[in-house]
């Protein structure tokens, strides 16, 4: 097992980019507490003190765009100021910025803007373009704080940024273990036809599938006119134990794939990202399929423990209040928020510049996050506090339950070859 799980790591000495939705660039625990307990969803304290200005890099530009990035930005800015009670009683003040994804230098726009603005931090709303900003914030004193680093640069680094949730390289690693416990033994994806994604399931991928004892192959779709009937076809005629998407730009590409998936008679387990869409759409359709998260979501509240299931509900009032795009991203935003407010506020700085914020967030230990695990953040190797996920089951009429009861832990030897995953 030992010399399996060495050949495995060596597959990732080159850093992940598989959650990327454009070409990736080629560029130890604190001894400040900053724990705090899972507060009450709603206090009901508004937030009257000088607010604390936090910028936001929204990914609302550009050919790939996500509205529920925005939605949960807004929905948990609105949560934090008048029910939160702010940061320590100080309202956030978010000054949102529109990058376009596939555009380095939008974000290096909206770096420059931010720092203008006078912002004490930098929320990263999945921005595969993200380590654009990070020499104009550094040189600021501005931390760049995020859920999970879309931008595999970004995340091979812990100096001035935090990621709440899990590495990109814990989705992939713990999909592929979770499909082989479950004794799948093939397994076929497809990815949009760019060359950061061959080369990522073609360093990567296949050569971790066959280290697992998974027959992987890979199928590519047009960025810009996928036919969908033609790739669940394509998908579906290799019979493989599970098919779909390892990525998605859009909850939109899942619906259309596992709908196509079903017409051309797929009778395996269709694996679609982080999406949820699909879900609602699909009912009773959808049950078998599996999904990937960093924290729980709703169609699995019936599954979560009673905290999570009241944080749960509060997160559906205001993401749906706030508009019609909810599911992962607006989910994964608004948690996102809440735990920068929520570990800012416990810490307590004595005045809120970007430097005295950077150290507050690594200073976090033991803290059971907003919708995921518990955090330790502030380790040397990586910006990220967790490696833990979920791999969730479609089991019901729009209904979920994580695989194996609660989060999975990708293999921490595989994880440790990765910079900045462990």
């Amino acid at each position: 097992m030992r010399k399996r799980t060495g050949r495995i790591a060596a597959v990732f000495v080159a850093a992940a980019c598989v959650f990327s939705v454009v070409s990736c660039s080629d560029d130890s625990g604190s001894d400040d507490g900053g724990s705090t307990a899972a507060a009450p969803s709603e206090s009901g304290t508004k937030a009257t003190g000088t607010p604390i200005k936090v910028g936001f890099l929204n990914p609302s530009n550009g050919p790939i765009t996500q509205p529920g990035v925005e939605v949960g930005q807004q929905a948990a800015v609105k949560y934090i100021n008048e029910s939160l009670g702010g940061i320590d009683g100080h309202p956030i003040e978010v000054t949102s910025c529109a990058v376009d994804v596939s555009a380095p230098e939008s974000t290096i726009g909206c770096a420059n803007q931010l720092v203008q603005a006078g912002v004490t931090a930098v929320i990263d709303g999945y921005d595969a373009a993200s380590s654009a900003a990070l020499p104009i914030l550094k040189s600021a004193n501005i931390p760049l704080v995020g859920q999970i680093p879309f931008d595999s640069v970004t995340g091979s680094s812990a100096d001035n940024r935090v990621y709440f949730g899990p590495p990109q390289a814990s989705f992939l690693v713990g999909v592929m273990q979770s499909l082989k416990a479950q004794g799948k033994n093939s397994l076929t994806l497809a990815n949009v036809d760019v060359a950061a994604a061959r080369q990522t399931f073609e360093r990567i991928l296949l050569p971790l599938g066959q280290q697992l004892g998974l027959d992987v192959k890979s199928v590519y779709y047009s960025p810009t006119n996928p036919n969908y009937t033609a790739l669940a076809s394509t998908i579906n005629s290799g019979n493989p134990d599970a098919g779909g998407l390892m990525t998605s730009q859009t909850d939109a590409n899942c619906t259309k794939l596992a709908q196509s998936l079903k017409s051309v008679g797929f009778k395996n387990t269709m694996f679609l990202a982080a999406c949820t869409e699909f879900i609602d759409t699909m009912g009773a359709q959808a049950v078998g399929a599996q999904t990937y998260s960093p924290i729980w979501l709703d169609p699995a509240t019936d599954s979560a423990p009673a905290d999570m299931q009241a944080n749960l509900a509060t997160t559906k009032k205001y993401v749906d209040e706030a508009g019609e795009s909810g599911g992962f991203y607006a989910y994964g935003t608004f948690s996102t928020f809440v735990d920068f407010a929520r570990t800012l506020g416990a810490a307590k700085p004595v005045e809120y510049t970007g430097p005295s914020v950077l150290a507050a967030l690594k200073g976090v230990t033991d803290y059971q996050s907003w919708l995921g695990p518990k955090l330790n953040c502030g380790k040397p190797t990586t910006p990220n506090c967790t490696t833990e996920m979920f791999v969730f089951e479609v089991v019901g009429d729009k209904k979920t339950e994580p695989i194996g009861g609660g989060l999975t832990q990708p293999n921490p030897a595989a994880l440790s070859a990765i910079p900045g995953a462990s």
